[in-house]
């Protein structure tokens, strides 16, 4: 894939570049792999969460994990995938809460873990779960109907800062969290009033079915989530959040916000976490089979596949990322009026 970096649930910011898979860290736990093996390995099945529905991004990150776990056999006990959505994630995340110190519930997460309860809709967040490794990291992507009078970001932008309230934008999930932040940080930074920007959220799965008919202008996505309306000429996408244009037939025609000269970013970072009070050794066994994860030649063809780009952290080098990143996301939901 392309150049790895890291930037802040949001933005190029203090965590920038945080691929350590060439790292002292990273590598001696890789070169002890055999010894952290030896002294935990799992015994029963292991299940992986998806706090969502079928489908979205956490979905498909848990199954296509699973599926080389599998298929390779990196880890050779059985893992299945479990759907609970709810709350934007909190309904799993109460559920998985209770399972303290269990080494067998796992779940994938993104910034949402942050947003979610920094919006007060969740009372458990980062810091009441095991981070084992971040994994990768995806992209945000701003389309509009195909007939759509705006042809690129600034044209909407100008638009939208004479009249914010005249555009509004749809996405998936709740005010203050993901496609809500993402449109937000973007917009932000081009000149256009956060506040006053009209975000409709659509968690029933019919924010595509509103921009479609009319119902709404844009709609704040993933850069997965476009490309078959795109190719069925349905849609156009205006920007994407990535530092550096994609890879793909399609993903490739996406412009960054950047290249039209609005220096800001989104990544979706996504990885796994654990029960809280999770045996270290257990921790370490994951933190290896996560890294060969990362590393091999088919979890490679599925990054590819999805538009992500390869995201490897460690579990310290997660839980410091994290702390930075909740930081940052709470003086812009204060700028909101979202934070609790």
């Amino acid at each position: 894939m392309l150049l790895m970096f890291f930037v802040v649930a949001c933005s190029g910011d203090s965590s920038e570049n945080p691929d350590t898979s060439e790292t002292t860290d990273s590598d001696s736990t890789e070169d002890s792999g055999s010894e952290i093996s030896d002294s935990w390995q799992p015994e029963q099945t292991i299940e992986f969460v998806a706090p969502a529905g079928a489908g979205g991004g956490w979905d498909t990150t848990a199954r296509m994990a699973a599926q080389v776990f599998n298929e390779t056999g990196i880890i050779e006990q059985d893992i299945g995938v479990e759907n609970q959505p709810g709350g934007g994630g909190a309904v799993a995340w109460a559920d998985i809460h209770k399972q303290d110190g269990s080494p067998y519930n796992l779940f994938v997460s993104s910034p949402p873990l942050l947003l979610v309860p920094l919006n007060g809709q969740s009372e458990f967040g980062h810091e009441d779960f095991t981070p084992l490794s971040n994994i990768i990291a995806d992209y945000g992507a701003f389309a509009v109907r195909a007939d759509a009078p705006w042809d690129d970001l600034n044209d909407l932008f100008e638009d939208m800062k004479e009249d914010p309230s005249s555009i509004s934008v749809v996405g998936a999930s709740s005010p203050g969290s993901m496609d809500h932040i993402q449109f937000v940080k973007i917009a932000k930074a081009a000149g256009v009033d956060p506040t006053k920007i009209k975000y409709v959220s659509d968690q029933d799965g019919g924010a595509l079915t509103s921009l479609l008919n009319g119902s709404v202008d844009v709609y704040s996505t993933g850069v997965a989530e476009t490309v078959e309306q795109v190719k069925a000429g349905e849609i156009k996408v205006l920007g994407i959040t990535a530092e550096e244009r994609l890879e793909g037939e399609v993903l490739s025609t996406f412009p960054t916000a950047i290249e039209q000269g609005i220096d800001e970013t989104f990544v979706n970072w996504r990885g796994f976490f654990g029960p809280p009070n999770m045996d270290p050794e257990a921790v370490n066994y994951y933190e290896q089979k996560f890294k060969e994860l990362s590393d091999s030649e088919e979890f490679a063809e599925i990054r590819a596949n999805y538009g992500w780009d390869e995201q490897y952290m460690n579990s310290e080098e997660y839980k410091k990322f994290l702390d930075e990143e909740k930081e940052s996301i709470a003086s812009l939901l204060e700028e909101l009026g979202l934070s609790e």
